[in-house]
């Protein structure tokens, strides 16, 4: 069982403590589902406002859901459709403060009224996506996607193949 101390007080001290916990659950382990599956739990406990967390993996040509929390989601998202399919394909993070307004946005979960999606990208080939997602508008700001992306660089080596 780990047990990780997590610090309550400024974003960068909890995306530290965060980088430091995700080290330590990955480090080592080979198993690139064992790792997202993790990684999605940590992400979910610890990020408060969050209604899912998790990844899609690149898959083909497509995105196809991998390990998260919460509701039953999306299975496949093909690439440049609604926010994880554009991060995709531009490999660039998307910080979404309205779903709503986002063209051609996936409700997967109709609660959900912003999102943080994160590109994984390793050796110059797009691994996946962490997909996150908020009830509350505007949840995610830049300290939040800096955050998530240090987040995705220490996991991206761990879950690639």
């Amino acid at each position: 069982m780990y047990s990780f101390d997590i610090a309550a007080g400024s974003k960068a001290e909890l995306y530290r403590d965060l980088h430091a916990a995700l080290d330590a659950l990955t480090a080592g382990e080979p198993d690139a589902i064992a790792n997202m599956a993790n990684a999605a739990a940590l992400i979910g406990q610890y990020l408060p406002d969050l209604n899912w967390s998790g990844f899609y993996r690149m898959v083909g040509s497509e995105l196809v859901l991998g390990p998260f929390q919460g509701k039953a989601a999306c299975i496949r998202i093909p690439l440049g459709k609604g926010v994880c399919g554009t991060a995709a394909e531009t490999r660039e993070t998307q910080l979404v403060e309205d779903v709503h307004a986002f063209p051609g946005h996936i409700a997967c979960d109709a609660a959900s009224r912003s999102e943080l999606v994160v590109p994984i990208v390793v050796d110059g080939r797009l691994i996946g996506v962490l997909d996150l997602d908020s009830p509350k508008p505007a949840r995610f700001d830049a300290e939040d996607a800096e955050g998530c992306e240090a987040l995705m660089a220490l996991l991206g080596p761990r879950i690639a193949a």
